[in-house]
């Protein structure tokens, strides 16, 4: 196979989120339904609409050094934790050059935040206000920039092919991850640190969004307040963490003798050119991601038994998804195991596409698919098969699956992966 036309493998994962602080108890509580949502305490978040969220389950305060955690926003703390541990998994020791398995000029890093360090840049404007201008932390700058989950990461394996941060909203973890894929199949690199980190758990976001009519107001039942496809579906639940996976051309893997866990085959990408918040509801723009996906890969709808979807459970979004996957699939959706692990997670906004790619990665590698929760009553409108309440055996043999992640203004990227 030719150097711009490489097989690309997964090789490691590393997810910290608000089911646990690494991806095995993260895709533990996957497999459990288990609901990391929980009502938020505290006097700052009394007087707003909605008073729920998923926050991670590990503060990456506990995790991480003092002297480093205090530069780092807190999307760069979860990207940088969830980094480390897929480094380590993929069987890495030290940065790219002390370890000799790769050098720094072949090593990349794509690491995505829709939002950025927005955390900080609010804090540290309460502090101006409130403590003067000597007390503005001289770290504000780095720690708020969008490329700063994927800068920390790149420094901290030390990363020489290109560091990127693609921002496309709510697709951006899915879309950095796809610009991996290209980067080692185009020859740029070898081995890609990919994904997506977000960290917005504050009143101004959670008031936005809230205004904007997008989340649920379901302040009574945190737990039951995520429920995709279901008809009492209200919208979405905002959660943060991080999600990570190392992506490696097949050649370079075997060379070392890496563990694979699946192929990563291709991306496919669209934009609605509808709205810049509001799906496009015949899922028109979707339906042309999968149909790029399917033109532009080997890949065969027969192929794909399990779909992690982007189901954030607005009402709008939900169906517009399915619609556009039985536009594409047509029949072959019927023998699709559907999953919307963000019934669990809440919506980590450009970090949702990094960790449901390690959900999709695992869906593989067990040959499970795991739960939808809290879909009492199924929208008459969703006519697929969706994974409720209990986990599901995927078949034995050659298998694909597929994440979906679409954003704010548009964006729609479709992912792939198939066994080995």
């Amino acid at each position: 196979m030719s150097s711009t036309n490489r097989t690309v493998v997964v090789t490691g994962i590393g997810a910290t989120t608000p089911l646990g602080g690494d991806s095995a108890s993260t895709w533990e509580g996957l497999l459990a339904g288990r609901s990391g949502v929980k009502p938020l305490e505290g006097e700052r978040f009394a007087e707003l609409p909605v008073r729920i969220a998923a926050p991670a389950a590990v503060d990456p305060n506990d995790v991480l050094p003092r002297p480093l955690a205090r530069k780092l926003d807190r999307s760069a703390q979860f990207a940088l934790i969830a980094a480390r541990e897929a480094w380590a998994d993929a069987g890495f020791t030290g940065k790219a050059g002390d370890d000799k398995q790769i050098e720094p000029e072949r090593l990349g890093a794509v690491v995505s935040s829709g939002i950025g360090g927005i955390t900080t840049l609010l804090d540290q404007y309460d502090v101006l206000k409130e403590k003067g201008v000597r007390r503005v932390s001289p770290h504000t700058v780095p720690m708020l920039m969008p490329n700063g989950p994927s800068a920390n990461v790149g420094l901290e394996v030390g990363a020489q092919a290109g560091v990127h941060s693609l921002v496309s909203a709510c697709a951006s973890g899915a879309e950095a991850v796809g610009y991996a894929i290209e980067m080692i199949r185009s020859g740029r690199a070898d081995v890609v640190v990919a994904g997506g980190a977000e960290a917005t758990i504050h009143p101004l976001p959670i008031a936005a969004f809230a205004n904007m009519m997008a989340m649920s107001k379901n302040n009574d039942e945190p737990t039951k307040a995520s429920r995709p496809y279901d008809k009492a579906r209200d919208g979405f639940v905002l959660g943060e963490g991080a999600g990570i996976v190392i992506v490696e051309s097949a050649e370079h893997a075997a060379a070392r003798g890496a563990r694979v866990y699946c192929e990563a085959v291709g991306q496919g990408l669209s934009s609605d050119a509808h709205h810049i918040a509001q799906p496009e509801p015949s899922g028109r723009g979707i339906a042309a991601a999968m149909q790029q996906l399917l033109d532009s890969t080997d890949l065969e709808p027969s192929e794909i038994v399990h779909l992690n979807a982007h189901a954030t459970s607005t009402p709008q979004g939900d169906v517009a998804e399915i619609k556009a996957l039985r536009k594409v699939l047509g029949d072959d959706l019927d023998h699709v195991a559907i999953s919307a692990t963000k019934s669990m997670t809440g919506h980590l906004l450009g970090g949702a596409g990094g960790i449901e790619t390690v959900a999709t990665v695992l869906a593989l590698y067990t040959r499970t698919a795991p739960p939808t929760i809290n879909v009492d009553d199924l929208d008459d409108e969703v006519v697929a098969d969706i994974v409720r309440d209990e986990p599901r055996q995927l078949p034995e043999g050659t298998i694909a699956a597929i994440n979906n992640s679409f954003g704010f203004g548009g964006h729609n990227v479709v992912l792939a992966f198939r066994s080995v």
